[in-house]
């Protein structure tokens, strides 16, 4: 059995997809929630899945290791992203190694970097006045956004198009693909 954390900083939609997506797996379980807010949302959801949590601070993620002793305490395997909107230090990324991975709500390389996440990506689309749009999975690196990517998904980005409406498209690509994604990775067959 592979021992998920999801790391999130914001409402969780994504996380409670995943979470949903393996409740009954016998090859994976979600094990723990992390988040950098207190009063995260995602932490009351996980609550109700009976996931335990964690909220961490500056400190603990970036001026000491000691979180890579917390998730070998969930015993954690996999790390999936699911807006959280720090940048991972590099003790991290190291730890885990082709075993952490983000959601991004752009087709990467366009509209990645700092600063560049939710509505921002968005407002930049329709300012670019893109056609198309979509998601992108990929590896975690010590950068923003530059890590490989492992898949990608596009919808139409028409005219009358707001930044509302395109996060609404790209919110329903992400729903639709990252468990499945994860689950492909986790279980060897992607």
């Amino acid at each position: 059995m592979k021992h998920l954390a999801i790391f999130a900083s914001g409402g969780g939609s994504n996380a409670r997809k995943i979470i949903e997506y393996f409740k009954a797996s016998p090859e994976v379980r979600v094990a723990l929630v992390v988040s950098n807010k207190k009063y995260a949302p995602v932490l009351d959801m996980a609550a109700e899945h009976r996931i335990p949590t964690l909220v961490i601070d500056r400190a603990l993620f970036y001026e000491t290791e000691g979180l890579l002793d917390i998730l070998a305490q969930h015993r954690i395997d996999f790390i999936a992203l699911a807006g959280f909107l720090w940048l991972i230090p590099p003790y991290l990324v190291g730890a885990y190694q082709g075993r952490m991975v983000n959601i991004h709500p752009a087709l990467l390389p366009k509209y990645g970097g700092k600063g560049m996440y939710g509505h921002h990506v968005h407002e930049a689309v329709k300012a670019a006045g893109e056609t198309e749009t979509g998601l992108t999975i990929h590896y975690v690196n010590p950068e923003y956004d530059e890590g490989a990517v492992i898949f990608q998904a596009r919808c139409p980005v028409g005219p009358d198009d707001t930044p509302e409406t395109i996060a609404a498209k790209v919110l329903a690509l992400e729903h639709r693909h990252y468990s499945e994604v994860l689950a492909g990775l986790l279980t060897g067959s992607q």
